[in-house]
This record gives structure tokens, C-alpha cells and sequence, in this order.
């Protein structure tokens, strides 16, 4: 299990102007990204809460031609503000055939998520501007390696004073998740 702590924003700038503004950071590339989170019908634990929250996912992920399948268990604080996930992921072989396995389960899907990611990190983040289609442009930003020991407020407030030092014209840390900002949208 990885303790993932990191914030998500929305990206006012152009695309290109943010992605100018990190290129002093070790360039990872450009991957496209297909995500499909998917939910039991006869069960609640994968579907959104009364306010839109998923508490728990199951995503299936095509990235570069590897597939992954990700469950991840979502921790809020006392105002049901994310804080971070647990999460658990496993490469798997056949795309389409995981998603076959899980239809004949009995799982559907939630919501697919079409985005380009750039990804850049330096010896403290991994730092990825996103192009989600029918969304918008987001930045994630996330701390490497946490200890299960640390505070994760002050984790979280790191993360967003270094955002604010990169310049780049962005919203206020976003309470959801982009499959819960494309479940909004489309309702």
C-alpha cells in the first residue's frame, strides 16, 4: 500500500505557459491516460455518497500500454475534506480482458476519464499537468514518500506553499476528485 498525499487544482494559465513555467524540473514525458472507475450495483461501497464523494474506487487504467487496476480507500477530516488515499494498484496484462473479468462480475462503470498527462518531478514531488477531456486543465502535485508518522495537515500545507511559489495561476485545492468533478458535470 502507497499513502498518497497530494492536491489537485484547476489551471488557469495556458497550457503551455504552465508547463514553461517547470521545465527546470526532470521532464517525464507525455502519456495519454484512459481511466475507467467502476462500481457493484449491488453494493454502495464503490458508488458516491449523497454529496458526490467516492469514498472507495476501483479504477482500471491504460497508460503506455500497461494496464493497472487501483483500489483506493479515501480518508477525510471531521468537514469531509479529502486528505489522502490508501492505495492499493497492480499491473495487470489485457486491458480489455480486466474489464471483461469485472463486467462479468457484475461491475459497471462509473465514469471514463480521457486526459493527457505531463509529468515532471524534482527529489520532493511528482508534478503532473493534466488535459482532461470535457474538464479542463489540472495540476497534481504529490510528496513523495510519506511516513506514516507525519501530520498530514502540514504535509498538505507544504504542498500548497510550493505550489504558490511556482507561479502558475491556479484555483484553491479542489475537495474532489476528477471522477467526481466529471460525475457533477455530466449530472
Amino acid at each position: 500500500m502507497k499513502k498518497e498525499v497530494e492536491i489537485l487544482v484547476e489551471v488557469f494559465d495556458d497550457k503551455k505557459k504552465a508547463i514553461e513555467k517547470l521545465k527546470g524540473f526532470r521532464f517525464f514525458g507525455v502519456k495519454d491516460v484512459l481511466d475507467i472507475y467502476l462500481f457493484d450495483p449491488n453494493r454502495n461501497e464503490l458508488k458516491p455518497d449523497k454529496n458526490g464523494q467516492l469514498k472507495n474506487c476501483l479504477r482500471v487504467r491504460n497508460k503506455d500500454d500497461k494496464s493497472f487496476v487501483t483500489y483506493k480507500i479515501d480518508h477525510f477530516d471531521k468537514k469531509g475534506i479529502w486528505l489522502y488515499s490508501d492505495e492499493y494498484e497492480v499491473e495487470v496484462s489485457d486491458f480489455k480482458k480486466i474489464l471483461e473479468i469485472f463486467s462479468k462480475l457484475g461491475y459497471k462503470e462509473l465514469v471514463r476519464i480521457e486526459n493527457t498527462k505531463s509529468t515532471f518531478i524534482n527529489d520532493v514531488y511528482e508534478i503532473v499537468i493534466e488535459d482532461v477531456k470535457n474538464l479542463g486543465i489540472f495540476m497534481e502535485v504529490e510528496r513523495h514518500n510519506v511516513l506514516e508518522k507525519e501530520d498530514i495537515v502540514k504535509v498538505k500545507e507544504e504542498i500548497w506553499n510550493w505550489i504558490k511559489s511556482l507561479g502558475i495561476k491556479v484555483g484553491l485545492e479542489l475537495t474532489m476528485g476528477k471522477p467526481e468533478l466529471m460525475l457533477k458535470k455530466k449530472s
